[in-house]
């Protein structure tokens, strides 16, 4: 069974940076795609990006170009990196896997824009 876990979160000033982290238990972390996912308060889960084992990337429109997704297959870890960030991309950001038609997600890590 496939573990997640987000962490890098907090309160940042808008026009500031993150970087996110998921890092997986399970074995041949390699083969598989990774997704984030995201859901402001109120308001239902979003797709916002995703890497396939071959490090493909592709993002929702409404990130695009602020936001980078990566993969450290040593580290069995993706990353999401945010720049400039917008008081509109406060949320909770999960990473989610699927594995033999199963969909894994982790808890979450919060990510609050605000001055």
């Amino acid at each position: 069974q496939e573990q997640l876990v987000e962490s890098g979160g907090g309160l940042v000033q808008p026009g500031g940076s993150l970087r996110l982290s998921c890092a997986a238990s399970g074995s041949n972390f390699n083969n598989y795609a990774m997704d984030w996912y995201r859901q402001a308060p109120g308001k239902q889960r979003d797709w916002v990006a995703t890497i396939t084992s071959g490090r493909y990337a592709s993002y929702a429109d409404s990130v695009l170009g602020r936001f980078a997704i990566s993969r450290d297959n040593a580290r069995n870890t993706v990353y999401l990196e945010i720049y400039n960030l917008k008081p509109e991309d406060t949320a909770v950001y999960y990473c989610k896997t699927q594995r033999d038609g199963t969909d894994y997600w982790g808890k979450g890590t919060l990510v609050t824009v605000s001055s």
